[in-house]
């Protein structure tokens, strides 16, 4: 990996092609630690590069084994995650800053990590992999990227090291999508969708962070410039199942 404040090498395209016959984009994973590992065996039988969105820990059984599978894709260079909201907390944490641990989320995998064997290595390497993390990724007409995009994200490389800051610039509609300042009767902020409608012909995003479907498959926009939003976020960790989309070249 990287030392802190270099450039990270991202994959592209070029990188990609020629060690592997797609991508596998994954969705929140959220400590489903059993169905995380079921889609990067899958990938490696099908020898695709695994790409997952975000959101690796909290509310599931295995936090800690999700984040030392994503951290052996890393050093493997079979698979990258993403930086999530939850991801990003999960390091200002370790960092030692001054975080409220929801109980049923960043407080149990705290507590999943502490128990782990491998703990003190769970923790650095956790820490600098996710300060590297990608905020969003283009890989010619796909956009990866967890919570929302803009537009400006076609063009613009993520800050090298948005997971170590705080957030700024497109760093919050990347992890956040697009919310309001109003919360919803579930606790959760209110979210637009606005965003969707700005993704061009040809382009088509690929995004976690929230459940929109309702049958239990990925959800899939239309936008009015003429692009695709596919929402993977299936509800892993929370009541529903993890997702995954493969993606040939």
């Amino acid at each position: 990996m990287n030392a802190q404040g270099a450039s990270p090498a991202w994959p592209s395209l070029s990188t990609l092609r020629p060690a592997f016959k797609g991508l596998r984009v994954v969705g929140d994973v959220h400590g489903d630690a059993t169905a995380f590992s079921a889609a990067i065996e899958g990938a490696r039988a099908k020898q695709l590069f695994t790409l997952q969105l975000g959101d690796l820990t909290d509310r599931g059984p295995d936090s800690a084994a999700t984040l030392r599978m994503a951290l052996a894709l890393l050093a493997e260079r079979q698979g990258l995650f993403l930086l999530g909201n939850h991801d990003h907390k999960l390091r200002r944490a370790l960092a030692g800053a001054l975080v409220r641990p929801d109980p049923e989320g960043l407080g149990v995998t705290l507590s999943q990590i502490a128990a782990a064997p491998d703990a003190d290595t769970l923790r650095t390497e956790a820490l600098e992999a996710i300060g590297h993390a990608p905020a969003w990724l283009r890989l010619g007409p796909w956009l990866f990227v967890h919570g929302g995009f803009h537009p400006r994200m076609l063009r613009e490389p993520p800050p090298p090291a948005a997971g170590s800051s705080k957030p700024d610039g497109l760093v919050p509609r990347a992890m956040f999508g697009q919310v309001t300042s109003r919360t919803r009767v579930d606790g959760y902020p209110e979210r637009l969708h606005n965003w969707v409608h700005r993704i061009p012909s040809g382009i088509t995003v690929y995004c976690g962070h929230e459940t929109r479907s309702a049958d239990g498959r990925p959800y899939v926009a239309v936008a009015a410039a003429g692009g695709r939003a596919v929402f993977l976020d299936t509800g892993a960790g929370k009541g529903g199942h993890l997702s995954w989309i493969d993606l040939p070249w």
